[in-house]
């Protein structure tokens, strides 16, 4: 028996992967970046997207492609950008942006639809924010029986450091989050046995950062397989980054073959954003190697006619595949037992 879900804030379709994967069946999705939207149609071509401000969408809708069904799961993850620990830096407090109140989002489309679990995922400090606070009260008072947490996706199998809020519910019986099983996948498991960028026939992987002499210089002399700025001479280091007290030490650094990748951020085309090199060639990582650093599949498609920023902020936005497959793999088996 497949499952019915909805995907509210769907990117470009991580957390719906994941959903697919785990045998659900994801009848409809939001998502307003056009560019998202369109990568999310490619891969997702059954489910109805509505690409469009959900703060202007009736529930009504979507209520009429349940078609007064029951809705089994409704996931989602609300913008997280004024919680984010880039652009909190040493703040305590979330910065002001208008999407952090989308998380009341999520509560209307619950108390609209009703499902019977629900999952939503995050950044680590959402769980400080007051409005998440109200949501999981008024979560409770409907009957839902809630669990949440921070967890490190690298101990579910995603060859990836970083770490998520994840929040599941149910209002069927107790549920909690699924834990991982700290099986490790390492950068050489994933992207090693990769063809070339030169060679490749995958236009994805062909999308990576072109340098002027002086960068091509500097990451040549950076250390393969863990090497960073911090290990280049003192002429090839940046003016930026000889003042004192100057953080960010990962920037211009190599990954590592056999350890798990930094976190795939919305910077990680860009070397100066991170530890994006490739471990051995003296270039940023692909598109395609980021991509599956996400755990997203070989052949998932990426529009190739946008700009690179806008592959690398959907990749680096999205919730990994994998970790969504194993969160969904559980709710999956706690319908089942509660409900045939």
């Amino acid at each position: 028996m497949a499952f019915t879900a909805i995907d509210l804030f769907a990117g470009c379709g991580g957390l719906s992967e994941g959903l697919r994967q785990a045998n659900f069946n994801v009848i409809a999705s939001v998502e307003i970046n056009k560019f998202a939207a369109q990568t999310y149609r490619l891969n997702h071509k059954e489910t109805k997207l509505f690409d469009e401000d959900i703060r202007q969408l009736d529930v009504e809708e979507i209520k009429k492609l349940l078609d007064g069904e029951t809705l089994h799961l409704l996931s989602g993850c609300p913008p997280c950008q004024g919680f984010s620990s880039i652009r909190r830096l040493n703040r305590n407090n979330p910065v002001e942006d208008s999407r952090n109140d989308l998380i009341l989002e999520y509560l209307r489309f619950v108390k609209e639809l009703k499902p019977l679990t629900i999952m939503m995922e995050n950044v680590p400090a959402i769980v400080n924010y007051h409005l998440f606070h109200e949501v999981h009260r008024e979560l409770i008072k409907m009957g839902y029986h809630i669990d949440f947490g921070i967890v490190d996706v690298a101990n579910y199998g995603v060859p990836q450091r970083r770490k998520r809020f994840v929040m599941l519910g149910s209002r069927l019986a107790n549920i909690s989050i699924a834990q991982g099983n700290d099986l490790k996948r390492t950068v050489r498991d994933v992207i090693g046995g990769l063809e070339s960028t030169e060679n490749t026939y995958d236009p994805v992987h062909k999308i990576y950062p072109k340098h002027v002499k002086r960068i091509k210089e500097m990451i040549k002399k950076i250390p393969k397989d863990g090497g960073s700025r911090k290990d280049l001479p003192d002429e090839y280091i940046l003016a930026c980054h000889k003042k004192e007290n100057v953080g960010f030490n990962d920037v211009y650094g190599r990954l590592r073959w056999d350890d798990v990748s930094s976190t795939i951020t919305g910077g990680c085309l860009n070397p100066s954003k991170g530890r994006f090199l490739h471990p051995e060639e003296d270039r940023c990582i692909s598109a395609r190697e980021a991509a599956l650093l996400q755990t997203f599949p070989a052949n998932y498609e990426f529009p190739t006619d946008i700009p690179r920023s806008s592959i690398a902020l959907m990749i680096g936005n999205a919730l990994p595949p994998l970790f969504s497959q194993v969160q969904s793999n559980h709710i999956n088996q706690h319908l089942l037992v509660n409900l045939i």
